[in-house]
């Protein structure tokens, strides 16, 4: 994903200025372009070569690039939209933002896989060797995991319980251990629903040793990868895990987005705490101290759920699609910088 520069040196350009140069100069101009630009030869080299001055050089490049003989293009893949990815990191203050191309079903499909795809490189660049990685529940999150082909060796945690341990759904267990496997390190993944009838048993069920185990590491977590739902049916896994009542409980209390089991309003103030204490997850403290949590999410449907978890602080940075961008780049106030990061609500 890294930008790569392209430089055409071209020989005869009519230029932006007036003055013509002539044969020799041209000739002179395109030579010094060609050993600078194209063959990484430093000015001082170049004007050892040439019998001037390396003032003489650096002229004569800023001459070649006033009269286009030399044109640099900055080229990144056709899939990844580097304009919108500058302009939504300094909107919200992230660290990354990397932006990919809807695909033309954006308006259905929450989260195309692509994402994961492009996550699972932003990852390849963020993870050092020895730290901590921390996957929290989510589709986006397994189709990283799933694409990832080169990871330093790590540890690599589960941050969430599953969506339903009851069933063959086990794709962030699956996850963990699919990344550890790529770096190399030790696994610790969580074989426990994420939501839990009552607090009684989700304290119970987080003292049993493995489970114990595991989050021992979430203070260590030294970068994360989380999912974000917006809270309607499908796109959100805690909404789909609560019974009617619940939701209408939540829906009450204005909540616009979940990650992680924690729900947030518009506003990303974290509401809703007691059902934390049902939830097999991550503290939303813990993460605000992570150094690194990337979001993986996209989509029209789930475009107003992402401004509201960026605007919590908890996220550093975020890779997302054209469809959510072009929303978060005109959603409502300026956010407040996401690595300030306190909490918003001021708990």
């Amino acid at each position: 994903m890294n930008s790569s520069e392209e430089s055409t040196v071209s020989g005869m350009s009519a230029g932006r200025s007036a003055v013509r140069m002539g044969p020799a100069e041209l000739v002179q101009a395109a030579a010094m372009a060609r050993r600078f630009y194209l063959e990484g030869k430093s000015k001082i080299q170049i004007a050892e070569e040439f019998g001037v001055s390396r003032f003489k050089v650096a002229r004569v490049l800023e001459t070649a690039l006033e009269r286009d003989l030399v044109r640099i293009e900055i080229r990144v893949p056709a899939e990844l939209d580097a304009e919108r990815s500058d302009a939504l990191r300094a909107r919200y203050g992230l660290r990354h933002a990397v932006v990919v191309e809807s695909p033309a079903d954006a308006e259905e499909t929450p989260d195309p896989e692509n994402l994961g795809e492009v996550a699972a490189d932003l990852l390849g660049e963020l993870v050092n060797e020895g730290d901590v990685l921390g996957l929290a529940w989510g589709r986006s999150t397994i189709h990283m995991a799933v694409a990832l082909n080169r990871l330093p060796p790590c540890t690599v945690v589960q941050l969430t319980g599953v969506y339903d341990a009851g069933t063959s759904e086990r794709g962030s267990v699956e996850a963990v251990r699919r990344a550890a496997q790529v770096s190399g390190g030790d696994a610790h993944p969580i074989y426990a629903p994420m939501l839990l009838p009552d607090a009684a048993t989700a304290a119970a069920l987080r003292n049993q040793t493995g489970i114990a185990r595991a989050f021992e590491y979430f203070d260590k977590v030294t970068v994360a990868c989380v999912s974000i739902g917006s809270w309607e049916p499908g796109i959100s896994t805690v909404h789909d895990m609560l019974s009617d009542e619940e939701r209408a409980h939540y829906a009450s209390l204005g909540v616009a987005a979940e990650m992680a089991a924690h729900l947030f309003d518009a506003e990303g103030r974290r509401i809703g705490r007691d059902l934390g204490e049902r939830c097999i997850t991550v503290k939303a403290d813990q993460l605000r101290r992570i150094p690194e949590v990337v979001a993986i999410a996209g989509g029209q449907r789930k475009a107003a759920a992402i401004d509201a978890v960026l605007r919590s602080g908890l996220v550093t940075s975020l890779v997302t699609d054209t469809s959510a961008a072009d929303y978060l780049m005109a959603a409502g106030s300026t956010p407040r910088p996401a690595l300030n990061r306190a909490d918003p609500d001021g708990a």
